[in-house]
C-alpha cells in the first residue's frame, strides 16, 4: 500500500464534502474553511480540485454518521458561510458516494489535493493539467485530522442556534404568476434563470434596455 492511499484510508473512510461550482471559486469556499476552525473549533478540512468544474473542502469524521447528520452539517455550513452563493452553484456528498481524489476525469484533466497557499490558483482552472504525485498528495493529507463524534455533535448545535439567530430575510415583492400582467418582471426571469439557453437569455436582457427595439421581420 502507497503512502497515499495509506493517508486517504485514515481520513476519508467516513468523509462530507461540500463544493462551489466555478464561477464562484475559493474567495467563497474560503469562509467555510476559515470558519469551521475559528467558529466550530473543528480540524481544517482537505481542500481539492474536482478535475471538472468545482473547489471542495474534505471533511474526514472520526466515526460515520447517518445521513440526516452529514445533510444538517453541511447545509448548515452552506447557509452561514454560502448564503450570498447561488444553491445552483453549491454541492454536497457523502461517503460512499465519493470521487476517488487525486483522479483523471473525462474532461482529460486531474482532480487533487492542493494545499490553502496554492489553492487561489485554481479559482478559475480547478483542475490540474498533469498527473499529480503520490508522495506531494500524502504529504498534503500527513497533517489532516478527522472530527471526533463529540466535536462533530457540537458543530451541528452550534450551526443550529446560529441559523435561530440568524435575522430573517427582508420581504420582497410578490411578482405577478401571471406573466403577460408584468413583461418586465417575466423577462428580469429569463435573463437570470441559469436554465435557459444563453440566447434566449441575451434577448430578454436586450429587451431591458432603454429605448430599444426589436429589429423588424422583412
Amino acid at each position: 500500500m502507497t503512502r497515499l492511499q495509506t493517508e486517504i484510508d485514515r481520513l476519508y473512510g467516513h468523509a462530507l464534502v461540500l463544493e462551489v461550482v466555478h464561477p464562484v471559486g475559493w474567495d467563497a469556499l474560503s469562509r467555510a474553511w476559515h470558519g469551521v476552525q475559528a467558529d466550530l473549533e473543528l480540524p481544517a478540512p482537505g481542500i481539492a480540485v474536482s478535475g471538472v468544474d468545482a473547489i471542495q473542502l474534505w471533511f474526514s469524521l472520526a466515526a460515520p454518521v447517518d445521513d440526516a447528520q452529514g445533510a444538517a452539517f453541511l447545509e448548515g455550513l452552506r447557509t452561514r458561510y454560502l448564503a450570498d452563493v447561488p444553491p445552483a452553484r453549491v454541492r454536497t456528498r457523502a461517503t460512499p458516494a465519493l470521487a476517488r481524489v487525486p483522479a483523471l476525469q473525462a474532461t482529460g484533466n486531474w482532480s487533487a489535493f492542493v494545499s490553502p497557499d496554492l489553492i487561489t490558483v485554481f479559482s478559475d482552472t480547478p483542475w490540474l493539467d498533469i498527473e499529480p504525485g503520490d508522495e506531494g498528495q500524502a504529504t498534503l493529507l500527513r497533517p489532516l485530522r478527522s472530527i471526533a463524534p463529540k466535536a462533530f455533535a457540537d458543530a451541528i448545535a452550534r450551526l443550529r442556534e446560529h441559523a435561530q439567530d440568524a435575522p430573517a430575510p427582508a420581504p420582497t415583492r410578490e411578482e405577478p404568476t401571471d406573466a403577460g400582467d408584468d413583461p418586465r418582471a417575466f423577462l428580469l426571469r429569463v435573463m437570470n434563470d441559469e436554465r435557459v439557453d444563453m440566447a434566449l437569455r441575451i434577448e430578454a436582457a436586450k429587451a431591458l434596455l432603454p429605448g430599444w427595439t426589436p429589429p423588424t421581420c422583412r
